[in-house]
């Protein structure tokens, strides 16, 4: 019998974040999709921040004054701002998705790159707004 000729076995390597940022260009759902994972875990992550920030507001009239006070420090409303980011951006794509699994018309290509418009875009105005009032515009 003939030996079969064997082909060499494809290598596959683990690849970094930083070749998935800039060797790899995402669609934009995928980096929505992303985006949403990586705000979730701010979130979980922030949880006992946001907790204490939550207890701090509501225990009695002198420590919501500690906690104007302590929300005046500008590293805080930066701090608060990306929470609040991740925050709406996390609800504006679980939306999203919930919408994805409802109706199985919202599953192309085309609608995918639609919703991941309109997500960034709600989201992106929404912070911004949130930005607004939390730096004192109005």
């Amino acid at each position: 019998m003939a030996e079969a000729v064997k082909k060499p076995r494809p290598e596959y390597r683990n690849i970094g974040i930083g070749q998935i940022l800039t060797a790899y260009r995402l669609p934009l759902a995928g980096r929505v999709s992303i985006l949403h994972r990586v705000s979730g875990a701010l979130l979980f992550i922030f949880l006992p921040f946001l907790l204490y920030l939550f207890d701090q507001s509501l225990t009695s009239e002198l420590s919501f004054e500690v906690f104007k006070g302590f929300l005046s420090n500008v590293i805080v409303k930066l701090i608060t701002l990306v929470l609040a980011w991740a925050f709406l951006f996390h609800f504006c794509a679980g939306i999203r998705h919930l919408v994805m699994d409802t109706n199985h018309n919202a599953v192309s290509k085309e609608k995918g790159k639609s919703t991941s418009v309109v997500v960034f875009v709600v989201s992106s105005i929404l912070t911004i707004a949130f930005a607004l009032k939390l730096f004192g515009a109005f």
